[in-house]
Formats: C-alpha cells, sequence, structure tokens
C-alpha cells in the first residue's frame, strides 16, 4: 500500500516536472489520467498555481481576427446608449411613492382573524398573513411597498409589520 502510494507520488512529481514545458492542454491530459483522486487533485492544483494571473486559456487565432473583434466590441459600447444608463436609478422610480402614512378609523377581523382596516381617506385594506398586530382607532401607521408587489402595514413606534392588500 505505502508502495503504490510512493510509486503514484512519484509518478506525479516526474509527470509534473516533465509537463513544466509542455503545453496546458496536455498538463491537463496527464492529471486527468492520474487514477487516485488526491493525487489528481493535487495535480490540478499544481497545474493552476503554476498559471500566473495574467494567462489566458484560449485557443490562438490570427491577429487580423482579434483586432476586428476588438474594435466591433468597443463600438458596440460605445454606441449603445442602453447600457450606458445601466445600473442608474430612473427618473420614473426615483418620483414614485413607496410609503404612505395613513390614520386608522375602523378597525375588524374577519371570521379567520385577519384585520380588515379602514383608513379616514376612504381606503380599506386587509391583512394577508397571521401575524398578531394591535392597532386601534385614531393610530397613525404607514403602508409601504415590498417585494414582488405586496404591501407592509407597520407603525413608526414598533418593529414589526403584517402584510396587507388593498381591498377598496
Amino acid at each position: 500500500m505505502i508502495k503504490a502510494q510512493l510509486l503514484l507520488l512519484t509518478t506525479a512529481s516526474l509527470m509534473l516536472s516533465s509537463a513544466a514545458h509542455a503545453s496546458i492542454e496536455t498538463q491537463l491530459a496527464q492529471c486527468a489520467s492520474i487514477g487516485d483522486k488526491l493525487e489528481r487533485l493535487i495535480c490540478y492544483d499544481k497545474l493552476s498555481s503554476s498559471l500566473t494571473s495574467n494567462t489566458v486559456i484560449t485557443k490562438q487565432q490570427p491577429v487580423a481576427e482579434t483586432v476586428t473583434v476588438a474594435a466591433s466590441t468597443a463600438a458596440v459600447v460605445s454606441t449603445d446608449s442602453s447600457h450606458a444608463d445601466f445600473g442608474k436609478v430612473k427618473k420614473a422610480e426615483a418620483e414614485e411613492v413607496s410609503k404612505i402614512y395613513l390614520d386608522v378609523s375602523k378597525v375588524s377581523k374577519d371570521p379567520y382573524g385577519a384585520m380588515k382596516i379602514q383608513f379616514s381617506n376612504g381606503q380599506v385594506w386587509k391583512q394577508t398573513d397571521t401575524r398578531s398586530f394591535r392597532l386601534k382607532a385614531e393610530q397613525t401607521v404607514y403602508i409601504e411597498k415590498a417585494a414582488l408587489g405586496s404591501f407592509m402595514l407597520g407603525s413608526d413606534d414598533r418593529n414589526t409589520t403584517i402584510r396587507v392588500k388593498r381591498l377598496k
């Protein structure tokens, strides 16, 4: 057992030293041919550490093609205005309301225990989750947009919210 491991280690060492002058493809093929999983992993690790961060493994292309591709890519980047605004906040999104404050006028519960909240401006909202949240008339709360088009109702003096949907 120890002789077999020593033989594999010696073989791997010889392959790595002789592979120093071979191409990347040849070195990868040599690592792939190693039967022991650990030795194969060590071979791949040594191969990857021997490459510098500037080395790029690609098939070589004629110089004229490379220049043409680079020039056309630069033209696409500079002329395509849709990419120029990528990641910026759009004006419509910045002006859009994401949180409103309302005064509660009436709170009731449905047969399943979900709250139905009527506000002083005439809006009616209903609780859609099962969390506990105490509300009373004439209390000021906020409703804000949440993920995927849902809404959360909360109060500034509490650190909890409930999910709600608008009925009217």
